[in-house]
């Protein structure tokens, strides 16, 4: 397709608005429609205005098309294919940042095209925040364009702008009436659970497909969450009659053109999400949308990342929907119910707020901004997100050391420093969170994750067999054990393997040294850095190289076994499948794992066997002296632990114990966490006398009520203890009681201020109870008569709990007076006939004491 030969699409009617455009303001925002032309039209018209164009795509399937189409030439990582049209290239927005490092200038690019920037790729963020500051800084000619098939661009706009409000170019769609067909299942099925779909839910799916194709003419697009699931339906709909094609990331370049290219009959295409722009299919007029999608999810705290399954947003069910209607009027079949579709999201979250931020980070901290301050992104990154990825990089060797004196910032908040945005600016806050290495710009150029270029580099061009299976996905039915899966894409023939191959060679030309490197035992360092070396393996040598390469690329995924399971260095508990062979393993290097939905324990996907040697290359093993309390594994009790002790990461590897260290910070752990002193009667007694005399009375009686407050005293009252203490059981037999009475002012007597015991007129010493807000006296009535006024303690009434002879509370008063005066008469009579052995005066003031009965007659 020439530029003349543009074809007549509706994108051709604002096509002198743009060009007007972006020659006067060298940014535009352009909303379309799917199916308007946008993807293809547009390029070829700003080449026909004498302009050189970079199209980006979030997709490699989308670039293979766009390519396709226009006649031009594209990159995707790995591979080049170069057109009729030399003005013209399309690439991934992954290659865009790798050109763009490489060359910030872009030179021999007038016009950046950023198609489909709606789906808010992680990718396309970043490129786009970094073409802004291409243009601000070193060229103002460079014209960027973002495109949208949403109607939402002034973000987008405000973005480009600059400060200002960049052009919106909106086309209108001439898209064909889609009618929408609600499908829901006929019996509840369960929500998606991780990466688990209801298998009830899939054979929906299938039985819509096939009433689609019965109700409906033409090719069938059906959408589903992932690979697996797509073989799955796949396999249902074996024997309807209609080519089934299956597309997803990983599908065959034989598969992909398949799908661009019209069919010789009827075609059931089931794809993912990478079907939902950026491409038509030919021929389809029906689609069936299960209503899923695949997010990625990081867990930072235990560095494992994982895929979940979540409901599309309405937003991409409108765009999925739209592929019916490209070619001609056609329906859309949902799997769910219109209320369902109410409470959907209007847009998917943005990857920045969802993935794993490493790779970002890195190409943020090249581009000479770690924290990403500055850089204009429609959402800033997680701050919890960018801090565990800026430690990554750290262990990886990808960032130096932060500047002394300068903490690390990470994700904004504070006050900028003077200078920000110019150089020295810039190059301050590389210093204050550490600047990119040498190592680290060749790990940000290799083209994979930051942790398999750390290997790739590292180990050299031995190593990118192994790092190129870790970067692509793997088979659905790929063994957990990686060495199986290497050995198996050797002899393979498969698609798969084709890739892995094509993949392989890339890699090991990234891995070549440079000159101001060194190299050793087959791997590649920075000259001066530490040179990691292949140990002796956990077997053959296919086995060590591929546990080196995994060890040192998820250094905190080695693990040890530990009962039925393994330890990870992270700390993290991880298990294999059942059955596996990794079972039986001592050591695991673990490549892939995740962490079910509600589950403490990572899940094992693809790991290696590996020896303590090459763990001990990978994880920096550490000697210390551990003094504290400890509960030893699946115990409950804690005590004293004084030891000498080699760790992996939190694998504890040997431990020496130690003599003659102190040990009180241990025991007063172990106080803190579990009590473990023997609280008596008399101490609680002790205990509550002491809390009454500060409530009453205050200074210099200290605060005792909670545990807290002892503890902050501890230094008082146990310090002969916790002197002479080594252990739990010592702790276990102090006389808490008598050294509470430590706490006694000097200037005070304990029995003097808050007596223990209280004479009542009978004679009784009867203990008080200090546990409440207000001192109590449990007592018999007949011991008190005489007593007219109520005593106090510390100038706080008693609390009289009058008792029957029974023992039990009949009355209760702060006021004896106005109890004999107003009250005694109905407790007398409603008892006397019960307990007639007992005085009952009618004067009790006069009445004499007694803890006896009458004298019999």
């Amino acid at each position: 397709m020439t530029r003349s030969q543009l074809p007549e699409l509706p994108i051709r009617a604002v096509l002198p608005e743009l060009l007007d455009v972006l020659a006067r303001h060298r940014a535009a925002v352009l909303t379309a429609p799917p199916g308007t032309g946008k993807t293809t039209v547009v390029p070829l018209a700003l080449a026909g205005a004498g302009l050189r164009v970079l199209v980006a795509e979030p997709r490699r399937l989308a670039v293979r098309a766009a390519a396709a189409r226009m006649g031009v030439s594209y990159t995707i990582r790995g591979e080049r294919h170069v057109g009729a049209d030399p003005r013209v290239e399309v690439v991934t927005t992954g290659v865009l940042l790798q050109r763009l490092q490489r060359d910030q200038e872009l030179s021999g690019v007038d016009v950046v095209m950023l198609d489909e920037c709606h789906e808010r790729h992680l990718d396309a963020d970043t490129a786009l925040a970094f073409l802004l500051d291409v243009r601000d800084t070193l060229r103002p000619d460079l014209r960027l364009l973002a495109t949208s098939a949403t109607a939402d661009a002034a973000p987008w706009a405000r973005l480009l702008g600059g400060g200002r409000t960049a052009p919106v170019v909106r086309a209108a769609g001439t898209a064909h009436p889609v009618e929408t067909v609600w499908a829901p299942p006929h019996r509840p099925v369960a929500p998606p659970h991780g990466t688990r779909v209801d298998p009830a839910l899939l054979s929906h799916v299938a039985h819509v497909v096939r009433r689609a194709l019965a109700e409906r003419d033409g090719d069938v697009l059906c959408f589903l969450p992932g690979a697996g699931e797509i073989a799955r339906v796949a396999g249902m709909l074996a024997g309807e009659g209609v080519e089934v094609l299956q597309v997803h990331g990983q599908a065959p370049a034989r598969v992909q053109d398949a799908v661009l290219s019209p069919g010789a009959g009827r075609r059931v295409v089931l794809a993912t999400s990478v079907a939902e722009s950026s491409l038509t299919v030919p021929g389809v007029r029906v689609v069936v949308d299960s209503g899923l999608a695949r997010e990625p999810r990081t867990d930072h705290a235990r560095g494992l990342g994982s895929l979940v399954t979540v409901r599309v947003s309405r937003a991409s069910a409108d765009q999925r929907a739209g592929r019916a209607g490209r070619e001609a009027p056609g329906t859309v079949y949902r799997c769910w119910s219109p209320a369902e579709h109410e409470r959907l999201a209007d847009h998917a979250r943005p990857e920045i707020a969802v993935a794993d931020l490493t790779g970002f980070a890195l190409q943020a901290a090249c581009w000479g901004v770690p924290d990403a301050r500055g850089l204009a992104l429609l959402d800033p990154p997680p701050p919890a997100a960018l801090s565990a990825a800026l430690r990554t990089l750290h262990v990886l060797g990808a960032l130096e050391p932060a500047a002394a004196g300068s903490p690390a910032r990470t994700g904004g908040g504070a006050p900028a420093p003077d200078g920000e945005g110019t150089a020295a600016g810039r190059e301050t806050e590389a210093l204050a969170l550490g600047r990119v290495t040498g190592r680290g710009r060749r790990m940000a150029l290799a083209g994979v994750h930051p942790r398999l270029a750390r290997a790739l580099i590292d180990l050299g061009p031995a190593a990118a067999e192994v790092v190129a299976l870790l970067s692509e996905q793997l088979p659905r039915q790929a063994s957990d054990d990686l060495v199986e899966v290497w050995r198996s894409a050797r002899r393979g023939g498969d698609g798969f393997a084709a890739r892995w191959r094509q993949e392989v060679r890339r890699l090991a030309r990234a891995a070549t040294p440079p000159a101001d490197v060194t190299t050793r035992a087959g791997g590649a360092v920075p000259a001066g850095g530490a040179v990691p070396g292949l140990g002796r393996g956990a077997g053959q040598p296919d086995e060590a190289l591929a546990g080196t390469v995994v060890a040192l690329a998820f250094p905190e995924r080695v693990a040890r076994r530990r009962g039925g399971g393994f330890l990870m260095a992270s700390g993290t508990e991880a298990r294999p499948a059942g059955g596996s062979r990794l079972a039986s393993a001592t050591w695991l290097a673990v490549a892939v794992a995740d962490r079910p939905t509600g589950s403490a324990t990572a899940r094992v996907r693809q790991a290696v066997e590996i020896d303590e040697e090459i763990a001990r290359l990978a994880v920096p093993v550490t000697t210390e002296e551990e003094v504290g309390w400890r509960v030893p594994p699946g115990g409950r009790r804690g005590d004293v632990s004084a030891r000498l002790v080699e760790r992996l990461g939190a694998i504890e590897l040997s431990s020496t114990p130690l003599d003659d260290v102190d040990v009180r910070p241990a025991l007063l752990a172990g106080l803190r966490a579990e009590g473990v002193l023997t609280w008596t009667k008399e101490a609680l007694a002790v205990r509550d006398r002491l809390a009454f005399c500060h409530r009453a009375l205050g200074d210099p009686w200290p605060p005792v009520a909670g545990w807290h407050d002892l503890l902050e005293l501890a230094g008082h009252w146990l310090e002969p203890e916790l002197s002479r203490a080594r252990r739990r059981a010592d702790l276990e037999v102090v006389d808490v009681a008598a050294a509470l009475r430590r706490l006694v002012p000097w200037s005070e007597r304990l029995d003097a201020v808050a007596p223990e015991r209280v004479e009542v007129p009978s004679g009784s010493r009867v203990r008080v109870d200090y546990s409440g807000e207000q001192p109590v006296l449990a007592v018999k009535l007949q011991e008190l008569f005489g007593w007219q006024e109520t005593p106090r303690i510390a100038g706080v009434p008693l609390l009289v709990h009058l008792l029957s002879p029974a023992g039990r509370p009949v009355a209760v008063t702060g006021d004896l007076a106005s109890f004999w005066r107003d009250g005694y008469r109905s407790v007398r009579a409603e008892l006397r006939g019960r307990y007639p052995r007992h005085p009952w005066p009618e004067d009790p003031l006069t009445a004499a004491p007694t803890r006896h009965t009458n004298r019999r007659t």
